[in-house]
């Protein structure tokens, strides 16, 4: 079990090194270097030399990136062309209201969607799961920006409840944060709500149709038990990895999302530095995202092993 896990997390780590490789490489295949690419018109005489001094682009790329990588895993990541400053600074100002948000749209969204997966799941073509299923495919098939407009519409324009876009003041607390993140958390959580639930219900489809369960049927024991003791547990297995690519899939979503509700975090600083064609500041955002995607899978993989033995014996 412990060679498993350590499989694991040495697997999570080469991917990271890879993905941060990959990175790398693709800044490097841009047309000129991060210089060019910000000054722009300007990239040429003593301006473009002291850009190139500061990034230290005069050295091997090999050289470069093997800074690059150590400095990021010890939370370096250089410094920002635009804001002049320390990026690791900037996403320390960031990384927080979007962990928030993110994290709020996670709590509320994945327990509620399993919920309904299981409900639809067991009440499979009743007018539960035909109502939940129809709501679900439009929920996933509606843009979050679009999503985003209808909510700002009713809720901000007409109804007043909630701003229409997020209005950060320093020594805002967490409780004065919540009615100026509400309508952001709501449009992560409706796709998010929409894919886990869809694939709980399949799972839970897959274990009532089993032998097992039909044999416990067989056997007398109450319906309610049998989903209690035995669909619940067996069908949450598969459906943790698909749920831990949707909570990933948050990483996509909230950059739409923060950019519309001008939402201060990675994903709108991400969009500012692209304008600004900050390479260094969009390269450490994209790696952050990507430690992100790849940690969130990790623990599923973990979970999936804590709960399932079959697994555990595969791995020996």
């Amino acid at each position: 079990m412990f060679a498993l896990i350590l499989r694991r997390f040495g697997f999570a780590a080469f991917t990271i090194g890879f993905v941060s490789l990959i990175m790398f490489a693709a800044v490097e295949a841009l047309p000129g270097n991060v210089c060019t690419s910000f000054l722009q018109r300007f990239a040429q005489g003593p301006r473009l030399e002291r850009c190139i001094e500061e990034q230290g682009l005069n050295r091997p790329a090999l050289a470069r990136y093997g800074d690059w990588i150590v400095g990021a895993a010890q939370g370096d990541f250089g410094y920002s062309l635009k804001k002049r400053k320390p990026i690791n600074t900037l996403l320390a100002e960031r990384m927080g209201n979007t962990a928030l948000l993110g994290g709020l749209a996670a709590l509320l969204a994945i327990p509620f969607a399993i919920f309904l997966g299981i409900k639809a799941g067991v009440r499979r073509d009743k007018p539960l799961d035909l109502t939940l299923s129809g709501v679900s495919m439009l929920a996933m098939t509606i843009p979050e920006f679009v999503t985003a407009t209808g909510l700002i519409y009713v809720f901000a324009v007409t109804l007043q409840w909630f701003p229409a876009v997020t209005i950060m003041r320093p020594g805002m607390t967490i409780i004065d944060m919540l009615p100026v993140i509400v309508l952001p958390v709501m449009v992560l959580s409706m796709v998010l709500i929409a894919h886990t639930m869809r694939m709980v219900r399949a799972s839970v489809i897959d274990v009532m149709a089993s032998d097992y369960v039909q044999m416990a049927r067989l056997k007398g024991v109450p319906e309610r038990q049998i989903i209690r003791r035995h669909v619940v547990p067996n069908a949450m297995i598969p459906a943790l990895n698909v749920i831990a690519l949707t909570v990933a899939w948050l990483l996509a979503g909230v950059v739409v999302v923060e950019k519309v509700f001008n939402y201060p975090g990675l994903g709108s600083l991400m969009i500012e530095a692209i304008h600004d064609r900050d390479l260094p500041l969009v390269q450490a955002i994209a790696l952050i995202f990507s430690v992100i995607y790849i940690a969130v899978n990790l623990l599923a993989d973990l979970a999936a092993l804590a709960l399932d033995p079959r697994l555990r014996r595969r791995g020996h």
